[in-house]
């Protein structure tokens, strides 16, 4: 089934982890794809990846902290495939020195908001345009469990990127409103313990009872890249065309505690 028949789409981060797995999943829905992606060799086996599997992909070198590369990117994606629909600001993510907010560098603080909120504004910033011009389209940001709770028990404090995740939140639902006239839908998505490339590695420095805390936590099991990108597609394709200005939780039951 070709859920994103005619459709483009730009990804950040998509060579690797849950936007990896969204740009595969979308191409495979009959989307082309904008492969933003600051490590050019795994930005490139994405993309030689779709167009081996008959899928339509061009890479873009992009640091999504960089207003030009973004600009570029977005453009690159439009120019090249004659439209842009769909926009998946993904990357991000957290790791050391983030930590509370009396011991984390102030550098440190910095950074996450520069990847993981101002990217996100930057793709939505010169993207937005482009789906105007299409008539309308979906944007998804990747915002995080963290920015509705205050800790996990058995990981260290990431303050920060709850605060840049946080404030995704926020921007997400102004641009669903300021924009729903012109048909664009702005939705997040907020997953739980992904066990990406890099989160395994998390997992092997976790004791056992860390590991067990882990999973207690997460009632379904954790997650998959895949089962991140499902909940993309779904926002990305006309199936959620009355949905917009939500946080969508792939968390396996976290919140609901």
């Amino acid at each position: 089934m070709a859920r994103l028949k005619g459709k483009v789409a730009y990804i950040t981060g998509a060579g690797a982890g849950i936007a990896r797995a969204a740009a595969l999943l979308f191409a495979a829905e009959g989307a082309a794809v904008g492969v933003a992606e600051l490590d050019r060799a795994a930005g490139e086996r994405t993309v030689a990846e779709i167009t081996g599997a008959g899928g339509r992909a061009r890479f873009f070198a992009t640091d999504v902290s960089k207003p030009d590369q973004v600009e570029q990117a977005i453009n690159g994606t439009a120019q090249a495939f004659g439209r842009l629909d769909i926009i998946y600001n993904c990357a991000g993510g957290s790791a050391p020195p983030d930590d509370s907010v009396t011991r984390m560098p102030i550098d440190a603080f910095w950074r996450n908001m520069q990847i993981d909120l101002f990217g996100t504004f930057l793709g939505c910033r010169f993207g937005i345009p482009h789906l105007q011009k299409a008539g309308g389209g979906s944007i998804i940001n990747m915002t995080s469990v963290m920015a509705f709770m205050g800790e996990i028990a058995g990981f260290p404090p990431r303050h920060a990127y709850s605060a840049a995740k946080g404030g995704v939140m926020s921007l997400t639902k102004c641009i669903a409103v300021e924009y729903g006239k012109d048909k664009i839908r702005a939705n997040a998505i907020a997953p739980c313990f992904i066990e990406s490339e890099r989160n395994k590695g998390v997992l092997g420095r976790m004791s056992n009872s860390e590991r067990s805390l882990l999973q207690t936590q997460h009632r379904l099991g954790t997650g998959e890249p895949r089962d991140v990108a499902e909940a993309a597609l779904f926002l990305a394709s006309d199936e959620s065309r009355l949905i917009t200005g939500i946080v969508v939780p792939v968390d396996s039951g976290l919140l609901a505690a």
